[in-house]
Parts: structure tokens; sequence; C-alpha cells
């Protein structure tokens, strides 16, 4: 535990140093971001090794056993220790319950959305836990429709459960590893407050989003969080700029595609970082 601090607090000291605005915890002391979350549900017993999407990245497969309880917060104390010890605020990040049910073997249900509704309530728990204990913009991951959109009806009605517990938060829906264009303006009609898209797995979605506009703040995954290929600063800042005269919200976030560590050697992650920071910097200038 006290090593999980340590690695924590220089996780979050690291991205203060290379100029990030609003960081995250790291995930340091998650096995992975499937079996993280089902181990601490009841119903949820936590099996083999599964591959995760194309990626050479391995979880923990979960069995549901039962009915899908929140008994309990998961990453709550995660991210009261982060906020203490940062200098920026800090984002928690909770998989979501479509992805969840996805990457489970079910042999209680017998029917997938019942389980997706169940984990549902039980995630939307954890980020009212969450918005309870200060966090500001809760991250939402659900990479698993982008595969899957004939779900997207399941899938609506279980962000709508979440988003209905994140009291004052404001909630973040992060896809990735795969293409959203075709899923656009659907994302955009779900009840949440920012929109995160991977354009590493999508050449079109510039071109949609300057056509289709976005009422929503976006989280532009400009950064290919599977590369080590550094972006240049001003191809990037480009693209930014175009996307963010049609961006009718406030703010826009600059983000990787991915999380950056599970994919990356560290010190590629840190000069990636670094570059999304000038990437950012050249965008606002561009923009005044």
């Amino acid at each position: 535990m006290r090593v999980q601090d340590e690695v924590t607090k220089e996780v979050i000291e690291e991205q203060g140093r290379a100029g990030i605005e609003l960081a995250t915890d790291g995930q340091v002391r998650w096995y992975d971001q499937i079996s993280h979350f089902a181990r601490k549900l009841s119903g949820c017993e936590i099996n083999g090794l599964l591959r995760l999407f194309d990626t050479n990245f391995y979880f923990r497969q979960p069995v549901i056993t039962g009915k899908v309880q929140w008994t309990a917060p998961i990453v709550v104390d995660e991210f009261t220790f982060a906020k203490k010890v940062s200098s920026v605020p800090i984002k928690p990040v909770v998989t979501g319950p479509y992805t969840l049910a996805k990457h489970s073997i079910d042999k209680h249900y017998h029917n997938f959305s019942s389980l997706v509704a169940d984990f549902a309530v039980a995630i939307g728990k954890e980020v009212n836990a969450l918005a309870k204990a200060g966090a500001e913009i809760i991250q939402l991951d659900e990479p698993s429709i982008l595969k899957n959109p004939q779900d997207f009806k399941i899938f609506e009605g279980a962000i709508g459960e979440v988003s209905k517990n994140r009291g004052k938060a404001r909630l973040a829906l992060y896809t990735y590893f795969g293409d959203a264009a075709k899923l656009y303006d659907k994302l955009q009609s779900l009840p949440i407050d920012i929109l995160g898209l991977d354009f590493a797995y999508s050449q079109k979605l510039p071109a949609i989003i300057e056509s289709s506009g976005s009422e929503k703040e976006l989280g532009l995954g400009l950064i290919d969080g599977r590369n080590t290929r550094i972006e240049n600063v001003k191809e990037t800042a480009k693209v930014a700029v175009k996307i963010l005269k049609k961006i009718n919200a406030e703010h826009a976030y600059l983000n990787p595609s991915c999380g950056l560590d599970e994919y990356l050697p560290r010190e590629v992650a840190f000069e990636k970082l670094k570059n999304l920071v000038a990437i950012a910097k050249q965008v606002r200038a561009e923009t005044r």
C-alpha cells in the first residue's frame, strides 16, 4: 500500500512537471480496468486472463454468479489520496457498465440487457460516491460500444442511469479503440457533459465534427496513446483549431487517445505529455 502511494504520488508529480492541468492518479493500483471494479461488486467472481481488445494488455475476466450490486466505494479512497497530494485537479476514472458487462461471463442473468442495467446501477452509485467526495469531473470509460453499435439502446439506458447519479460533478464519457465516427451524432445525444473521442482510430472524425459541430465539450484524443511517434506540434494544433471553431461549449480538452502508461514505456509517455502541453500552448496562441 505504501509503495502504491509513493508511485501514485510520483505519477501525479510527473504530470505536473509536464504541465498537465487536469491529472489522473495513473491507475497505479489497478491490475486492469475490468477486474478492478468487478472484483469489488457482489455477484462477481474473477476468472482467468483474456486479451483486452487488440492490445497486448490482459484483464482478469469477471464471472457473474449472482445479482450485481455495489456494496462499498471502489475508487473513492484512491481519488481522495490523489487529490490530497496533487497540485492540480484530479479526474477519477471509472469503467462504464456496458464495457464491464461486455467483458463478463454471465452465468446468472442469461440476459445481456439486464446485466448491463444492474452494472449501471452499481456504477451509478460509485459515481455518486465520487461526486460526494469532491470530484468535479468524473471520466467514464466505455470503449466497448464502438465495437457493438447494435447495442446502442442498451448502452443509452445505462449511461442515463449513471448520469442521474452524478450530482454536481460533470460526467465525461470517453470512447477509444474504435471508430466513433458512425456513432458521433448518437453519442452527442447522451446525458453527459464531455465526450472524449479517439482520433487515432478514425480519420473521418475531424471532418464530421467540422460538419456537425458539437453542443458538448469534447475531449480531443489527438495524441496517439499506443504509438511511440511524437506528434508534430503545428500539424496537431492545426487540426485542433479547426475542431474548436465548431464546438459550441465553454471548454475542450486535449488528451491522449487512451491511457498512456498501459501501452507505452514510461519515458515515452512523459515525452507525449510534454508534447501535449506544447500543442495546447500552440492552440491557445492561434485562437487568441
